[in-house]
Parts: C-alpha cells; structure tokens; sequence
C-alpha cells in the first residue's frame, strides 16, 4: 500500500534583519542566541529560524545604507514577499528615551540617512501597528512612550518593511529592559484584522497625533508624512505614500491645514479621527475594537 504524504508549505512572513553595527540590533539577537538553521544564505550566512514563521539574517553592515538586502534573500522567501524589521538604536537630539516604529523612505529631495530621495518603501500598517502596541504594553511599567515616527531614512528595499527601535536618550547603550521588550515583541508581531488602515499627514517628527489614534482607536497607519516633509513633497511622491500605504481606505490629518496643501489633493478619500472605534479592553484586559463598524467619509 503507497500512501501519499503532503507536506504543508511554510510561508515565510517576516525576515528580522540585525546589522552587526548597531548596538541594539546586537542586544536583541544576543537574547535569541544561536536559532536552528532555515533555508539557504545571505552572503554566505546561514539565515535562521525565529518562528515557524519568522526568519533571522544577521548583516555585517549598518541597516540604514543596506540597499537592495531583501535581493540578496533566496528566491523562495523572497516571493513570499515577507516583511522586513530593522531592529535598531534611536538617537535623537532631544535625547528622548522612547521605542519607536515607522515606516521606511525619503519623501524629500534629499537622503541623508540612507535609501533614495523621493523614493519610499512599501509600507505594512498592520504589522506596524501591532509592533507599536506591543511595545506599549510592556513598557508602559518601564515609564518609556512608544511611539511611530514619520517616513525620514533608507535602506530602499522593494519588499514591506519597518524599524523598531530603542531610543536611549543621553545613554549610550540601551537600556537591558528595554532590549528584553524588543527580543520579547518582534517574534510576536501579529496581524489584527479589524482597524482601519490610512496614510497619516501631518504633525511632527513622533507624529503624536497618529500615535494616540493607533493606540486607543482601531487605526493602523502607514506612510506618516510629517509637517517638515509636507514642505517640499511633490505630488508623484505624495501619491506613493498612498499606493505604497497597503490597504489605505483613505488619509488622515493631523490639522485641517493639512488638507489644503495643492499637493495632497485628490490623493485618497479623506477620514476623520473618529472614523474608526476606540479600543477598549475586555474582560482579560485585552484591547478590542471593531473597525467594520465605523464608517468613512
């Protein structure tokens, strides 16, 4: 008797890149230590198994001049068009302590941190979204905000992908708390079903505005266009923040002043803040929210 025997494909959903230069990057893949060996290399670098799901890749070189690296993944993860996280160190000049999310490209003329001018990356809202409230969850107790921050840095990939990472403030390395989080949250990085998904348009660099809406309201953004960037986007590149914002129903602004920009016209259906549900917790403590029961305008 010959019995058949199927085996399941395993679909690759997202590849953690670790750039050997970056101290958190390093932190975090120190906590996973030596995971089982995947499918195939990357430069001759065995790529491993952080999940079922979740590949690993460790670079020799820094994240945000990495052009092209999801090229060099083998064919059979890269047509299942994974998505890409950047665990990496923030540092900003207000010293801000903080873990942040956001969404990869220069929306301006000019890359001065990687990646190309006017050029951006596809974005995975939901992803993103689940990252960011993740991190808010386990740090809260820490006393350190997440937050998103705006599109503003390379690589240029053509795959999905978004940074998640450890602002230390004047410290210079992060904080081990902190990294426990980061190792903890990016192999749980999920998939919510119900919130709304939009291009965000306004306010600063932390975009605050569009972080509170994620977190208390069933709002998954993607590309978030700050107030600096608005100043010199053309039109090409503002409709690609939407095209490349996967899923968006539409756009929201931080301020009606926002919408008036000739630029921005046109570019998706324009949402209200309150066009999606605020989360609430049930029973267990669990946020929910059913974003198919707001309507948009």
């Amino acid at each position: 008797m010959c019995f058949l025997v199927l085996l399941r494909a395993v679909t690759v959903q997202m590849v953690v890149v670790v750039s050997a230069t970056d101290p958190v990057a390093e932190s975090v893949a120190q906590r996973w230590g030596t995971p089982p060996a995947a499918e195939g290399h990357v430069e001759g670098v065995t790529i491993r198994r952080l999940s079922e799901t979740v590949r690993l890749v460790r670079r020799p070189v820094p994240h945000i001049h990495d052009e092209g690296v999801d090229l060099l993944l083998p064919l059979e993860v890269r047509s299942a068009r994974p998505t890409l996280v950047f665990p990496s160190i923030h540092r900003s000049a207000q010293n801000i302590r903080s873990l942040t999310v956001h969404p990869l490209g220069n929306p301006g003329s000019h890359a001065p941190l990687g990646g190309r001018p006017r050029t951006l990356v596809p974005a995975d809202p939901r992803r993103m979204v689940s990252a960011l409230r993740r991190l808010n969850e386990r740090c809260e107790p820490l006393g350190l905000p997440a937050t998103y921050e705006a599109t503003h840095h390379g690589p240029a990939v053509d795959l999905p992908a978004f940074f998640v990472e450890i602002g230390s403030g004047e410290h210079t390395d992060p904080s081990p708390e902190a990294v426990r989080v980061l190792a903890d949250v990016i192999p749980e990085i999920d998939l919510p079903p119900d919130d709304r998904i939009a291009l965000g348009v306004g306010g600063g660099h932390y975009v605050p505005h569009f972080s509170d809406l994620a977190l208390h309201r069933a709002w998954a953004f993607g590309h978030l266009l700050s107030r600096h960037a608005l100043e010199e986007i053309d039109r090409e590149t503002a409709v690609r923040a939407y095209s490349l914002t996967e899923g968006a129903e539409g756009v929201v602004f931080s301020r009606a002043k926002d919408a008036q920009l000739p630029v921005l016209n046109g570019i998706g259906p324009r949402l209200r803040d309150q066009d999606a549900p605020p989360r609430t917790r049930d029973a267990s403590g669990v946020f929910t929210g059913d974003a198919r029961s707001a309507s948009g305008t």
